[in-house]
Order: structure tokens, then sequence, then C-alpha cells
């Protein structure tokens, strides 16, 4: 009796804005141009990070890898959103939604790996200067970048199969933006408990862990920065610092409140709200954050477009 109504899903329908029938086609134009904005924006960074030379340094080799997970990041759910909004024809099928959460899982912990890294990258610059170029040697960084990308692999793979060999019960009407996690679970029929505990599993592996390692560097950082004497060094030390540290709170942030909520107290539109700040806002702000507060890298971009506009 229990299972009376589960209904053998084929396809999902994504409901999105579909609360706003008179804006979908002012907010198919916002999604473009900030698409096209994160594009452009961290395509940039990976350019300039690889064609000047003053940037050929550890910290710019994974800030161009970052800005490289952020596009792919962000081309996993947006062009698909624009497409329905563009459309109107909002249905996924279950194959193409598992994929959607199998690289959105996968590209996002690669993201939450990577910031850690670029915190312990930090905390060697400052804490251990003079063992820096040993530490963060050419191997180790390219050691690092694989490690953020291949390490939470396995598990998610494994999570996003678990997700979708379970039935669904009912509507097949996914109150979401994109094949999302939380929104999936609200779907999925009888005891989920022990999906919900992996997921909890998974968020402290490969969130809270990497922002555990965060926190640790920054508070080893911030010790160090206090002895220095000179004020002028503790100011350039703490700019080298605190673009990441914005990423690192707007990435987090959202992503922890919108995965750690309880499936009792899920809202909808809170999901929304948050997963499209980690989805967009981040990727968006990230060149800004670091272009706009990073002489080096202002000063590559004025060479570089010097170079090509004359």
């Amino acid at each position: 009796m229990a299972y009376k109504n589960i209904t053998v899903m084929e396809e999902f329908i994504l409901l999105g804005f579909s609360e706003f029938p008179n804006f979908q086609g002012f907010l198919f134009v916002i999604f473009l141009f900030i698409y096209v904005s994160i594009l452009l924006g961290n395509g940039l960074i990976i350019v300039i990070t690889n064609v000047d030379p003053a940037l050929q340094t550890p910290m710019y080799y994974f800030l161009g890898n970052f800005s490289f997970v952020e596009i792919c990041y962000t081309s996993v759910t947006l062009p698909r959103m624009l497409m329905n909004l563009w459309s109107q024809k909002r249905n996924i099928s279950l194959l193409s939604c598992a994929v959607q959460l199998g690289f959105f899982l996968i590209l996002g912990v690669t993201e939450s790996f990577l910031l850690s890294v670029m915190a312990y990258d930090r905390y060697v610059a400052i804490c251990k200067p003079l063992y820096y170029p040993l530490i963060m040697n050419h191997k180790m960084c390219v050691q690092l970048v694989i490690g953020s990308w291949v390490t939470g692999m396995p598990v998610l793979m494994g999570q996003t199969y678990q997700v979708f060999s379970g039935p669904f019960c009912g509507s097949n009407k996914l109150h979401h933006v994109f094949c999302d996690m939380p929104a999936l679970m609200k779907l999925a029929c009888g005891d989920t408990s022990g999906d919900d505990f992996f997921i909890y599993i998974d968020c402290f592996l490969f969130a809270l862990m990497p922002f555990l390692l965060i926190l640790f560097s920054y508070v080893r950082i911030l010790r160090t920065i206090l002895k220095l004497s000179s004020t002028t060094d503790r100011s350039k030390a703490f700019s080298t610092c605190s673009s990441h540290l914005i990423v690192v709170c707007l990435f987090y942030g959202s992503g922890l409140i919108a995965y750690l909520q309880s499936k009792s107290s899920y809202s909808t539109r809170t999901d929304k709200f948050f997963s499209l700040f980690y989805i967009i806002v981040t990727p968006m702000v990230n060149p800004m954050i670091y272009c706009l507060r990073n002489k080096d890298f202002i000063e590559a971009m004025r060479k570089l477009f010097s170079k090509y506009v004359r």
C-alpha cells in the first residue's frame, strides 16, 4: 500500500520561474547577460594568467584553474535555464537530470577543494615565505589541482546513482531551476533517511572539511600578520587574502544553507534563491573581485589591452 502511488518517472518538469509568466523574456535577457559576463570575465582571467609572465606564480595558476571551474560549473545549469525560459518547454529527461546533477556536484566539490588549496597557498606564502618556492613548486601545484578534481568523483557519482535508483512519488514537477539534490529528495518515495544521512556526510567531507581547512589557514595567517612590525607589510598581506576570503564567504555561505537545511524545513523559494546565489553570483563577481582589487592583475590587463588595441 505504501508504494501504490509511486509513479515511474521518465522526465521531470523544471518549474523554474513559472510563477512569473509575464517576466520570462525579461528573465531570459538578465540571465543571458549574466552568463556572457561569467564567460568573458573568467575567460579573461584564464587568458591573462597564462600569457603574462609576471603572473606565472602558484597563486595565479590556482586562480586560472578556479576560473575554468567557474565556467564549467555555471555551464552545467545556466544554458538549460536559458533554453527553458526561451522555449517555455520545461521538461527534462531522467537521464539528463542525472547527468546535470552529477556534473553539478562534481564541479561544486572541485571548486570547494580549489578554494582550500588557494587558502593553503596563501598560508605558505605568508607564514613560511622562505620555504614557499620549495613547497609550492610546479609539480605540487599540478598535483593539488588534479587532486581537487578527482577526490570527490567516485563518491559523488555513487551519490547521484543512489538518488536516481530510488522511486519518485506523485507529481514529476520539480520546484527548482535545475536538478539540485534538495529538490529531488523532496520527490523521493519511502524512507529517505539513509539518503539524507549520506548527503550530510558528503556535505561534511566535501564542503565543511575544506571550509575548516580554510578557516585554520586564515587563523594562522592572521596570527602571522599581526606579528609584522610594518603597517605596509600588514596591509599588503591582508590585501592578498581579502579577495579570496570574499569568494569563500559567498560560495560556502549560500551552499551550506541550501544543503544543510532539513527536509521538514525545506522551502522552494529559499532553495531557489540560495542556489542561484552560488551558481550565478559567485562566478559573476569572482573576476570583478580579483581584477579590481589586485594591482598586478590590473597592470597585466593594461599591458594586454594596450598590445592588441594599438
